[in-house]
């Protein structure tokens, strides 16, 4: 099965090729470029605080028309601080896409389930195209569906650890119950875990830190659209049975000794 123009990500009705998305972690300008020139990444995250403080127009100057931008809660502490932020973004431009980031433990970055459920009612609302990061549970991917999410965003590891799908078994069931893209976000390492994820069945794969850190950026970025290519293709052709004992031979093992 063909992964270009004719498999697009859907995203509160807006349509995309491109199944990467650049995280906002390690932001730097060289990163961008190398992932949208490399990873022909069509949407790229930003956090506004950040953006603030390193001037918004100077950022968006180095990112095309052609790219959306994701404006995320990062620093938000609770729902209502979530509200302010994405308000906030759209007031100065960043269009009515927003990923719902609502983390208080410090230690860990794990997010709110309850608060970031309470957020995506509320924007949802008012027209934003709603991405919530969440731990993933069922019953709250169930709740921020019902709440007008245009995707649901679990973590795979905690944020920056570069430790790939954790939470696998977890994540499987949103993609087998939850009828939006499940987009694995936080934790994906390398581009062979991008590729199971995608294997898996989800949507989509975001990813920074493991490019911003790596030895030479943009092959790595590259490294992943292959993965995250590769991995759908597969999902989409359909993955070989597993065989939980035994074997069964690839080869006939009769005929060959007669005569």
């Amino acid at each position: 099965m063909s992964t270009t123009n004719e498999d697009k990500l859907i995203l509160g009705g807006h349509e995309f090729t491109s199944r990467f998305i650049l995280g906002s972690g390690k932001f730097s300008l060289d990163l961008v470029k190398a992932c949208i020139e490399k990873a022909d990444a069509q949407i790229i995250t930003l956090a506004l605080r950040r953006a603030n403080e390193g001037g918004l127009a100077n950022i968006l100057d180095y990112i095309p028309d052609n790219v959306t931008l994701l404006p995320n809660t990062s620093g938000a502490r609770n729902a209502e601080e979530a509200v302010r932020i994405a308000r906030l973004s759209r007031e100065v431009g960043c269009g009515d896409f927003v990923k719902i980031e609502v983390v208080h433990d410090s230690k860990y970055l794990l997010p709110d389930n309850y608060e970031t459920i309470k957020a995506t009612e509320i924007l949802a609302k008012e027209g934003f195209v709603v991405m919530p990061y969440m731990y993933p549970d069922l019953n709250a991917a169930r709740a921020l569906a019902d709440a007008g999410a245009a995707c649901i965003m679990p973590l795979g590891s905690p944020i920056g650890s570069n430790k790939g799908l954790c939470t696998k078994d977890f994540i499987q069931i949103l993609i087998d119950e939850i009828d939006l893209p499940i987009i694995v976000d936080a934790g994906i390492g390398r581009p062979s875990q991008a590729c199971e994820a995608m294997e898996m069945g989800a949507s989509a794969v975001m990813a920074n830190t493991a490019i911003a850190t790596a030895g030479n950026v943009p092959a790595m970025a590259e490294a992943f659209k292959k993965a995250i290519e590769a991995g759908r293709s597969a999902y989409l052709s359909g993955l070989g049975r597993t065989i939980e004992r035994g074997a069964s031979a690839s080869s006939p093992l009769t005929g060959f000794l007669e005569n």
